[in-house]
């Protein structure tokens, strides 16, 4: 298990630039299945999570090529059919969690495909009754193998069955969801209208993509998709958006550190709230063309609801705030003027990390497993070095980020789930002037 050695208390300067998007880089390579014709992906993030969904597709058969850093080319001409069917694939499927992104291609592709219940983060439950309910909507038919564990949708043609449009209202506004359910109808006969669809630049982006691929799409951006279905896709070339929670992260430690820095190339008009929410929060944020300039503050003070209550953040779906940034501005509310309210709405144990920021001197009220209280220092009290473990990705980085600010030296092992989705973030951060050795 690697770690990282954090000595804390050192200033931030510079600029630094965001990777590409990691849950939207898990649904476009994801798409590549839907054709036999190559597809170019530019600004791909390589990340854990991104490797290992690249590894499962050429154990499938697709054929990769690495132009450069960040820039593949994938054919997924020749496929190899029974291995999607076999105990193997369907175990490294349950270890992954972006492998959910490829049952709804492979389902429009062949007509059948496993489900099993995804890995990733232990943040809580994660249903994919959303992703199942869809697909079962358009005319697969749903059983479950006891012997690997896994849901089964069948829609062969060979057996007289075929996915057809039809019309759904989204029990949840499910990204991963909307996503799968989107790429199983470009190629069903007919009509799909998905309602109640997420909405996240991320599913904009796939629906762009498939749109370039030749799929007809309609309502992009709204929460109602419309999708006539279509005989065959074909290649196209696609630019991943730089990752917001990066920019987010990015945000919180210069705030955190008392630092100045300037995040570059942003695409700010694709960060939605994320830029308001810091605001709130006291820190002063500017945007340069499409960078976002973070002036180093001595202090950042907390609003208050107009009539003097306390604010509560808490994630919602998009134009709402991420849930994935949640953990980060808590980070962040520990060293603000007054206090704030976090709710965690959509996972029930993403929250539990904050015994060890309460072990670092922060003052934290846990008031359920959604639902914390935190009362900032600003910046009176330091927090002090420790030890800790990464539960999962974004308590990770927000972790990283409170050690940076700390007094002392601190250890964070099991990094491998920083690593899964934070490209080198050692080494950009250190150029910077953070000081963050890893351990092998």
């Amino acid at each position: 298990m690697s770690s990282f050695v954090i000595e804390g208390g050192h200033r931030l300067s510079g600029s630094i630039e965001p990777k590409g998007a990691k849950n939207e880089a898990l649904e476009v390579i994801s798409a590549v299945l839907l054709t036999d014709e190559e597809v170019k992906i530019s600004n791909v993030p390589e990340i854990l999570d991104v490797k290992n969904l690249i590894l499962l597709l050429e154990d499938i058969g697709v054929q990769v090529q690495r132009l450069e850093k960040g820039s593949f080319i994938f054919k997924a001409a020749n496929l190899n059919e029974d291995y999607i069917d076999s105990e193997e694939f369907v175990r490294k499927c349950a270890r992954l969690r972006g492998s959910v992104m490829v049952v709804g291609p492979l389902l429009a592709r062949f007509g059948h495909a496993f489900f099993p219940k995804p890995g990733g983060d232990k943040i809580g439950r994660r249903r994919v009754d959303t992703h199942i309910q869809g697909m079962v909507n358009l005319g697969a038919e749903l059983s479950y193998d006891q012997h690997f564990r896994a849901f089964y949708l069948n829609c062969r043609k060979s057996e007289g069955k075929h996915l057809k449009g039809a019309y759904m209202l989204l029990d949840e506004a499910s990204v991963t969801g909307t996503a799968n359910i989107l790429m199983a109808s470009v190629l069903a006969e007919g009509t799909t209208t998905i309602y109640n669809a997420a909405c996240e630049p991320y599913i904009q982006q796939l629906c762009r993509l498939l749109t370039a691929m030749g799929a007809d799409i309609s309502g992009i951006g709204s929460n109602l998709l419309t999708v006539n279905g279509v005989d065959h896709l074909h290649g196209a070339t696609h630019h991943i958006l730089p990752d917001m929670i990066e920019v987010g992260s990015f945000i919180g430690m210069a705030a955190m550190n008392r630092s100045s820095i300037t995040i570059k190339n942003v695409s700010y008009s694709n960060l939605g709230i994320i830029p308001e929410c810091f605001r709130r929060l006291g820190i002063k944020l500017e945007q340069r063309g499409d960078d976002i300039f973070v002036p180093s503050q001595d202090s950042y003070e907390i609003e208050s609801f107009l009539d003097g209550s306390i604010l509560t953040v808490s994630d919602a779906p998009w134009p709402g705030l991420t849930p994935d940034l949640l953990s980060v501005m808590l980070v962040v509310a520990t060293q603000c003027k007054g206090s704030v309210l976090i709710h965690q709405k959509m996972f029930e144990s993403r929250l539990f990390f904050v015994d060890k920021l309460i072990d670092m001197g922060a003052q934290i009220i846990l008031c359920d497993p959604h639902r914390a209280v935190v009362i900032g220092h600003d910046h009176r009290i330091t927090l002090k070095g420790g030890t800790m473990l990464s539960p999962d990705i974004r308590a990770g980085i927000a972790l990283l980020i409170a050690a940076m600010s700390a007094k002392g030296t601190s250890v964070i092992s099991n990094i491998e789930q920083i690593d899964r989705g934070y490209e080198d973030i050692d080494l950009r951060l250190n150029a910077l002037g953070a000081c963050i050795k890893r351990l092998d």
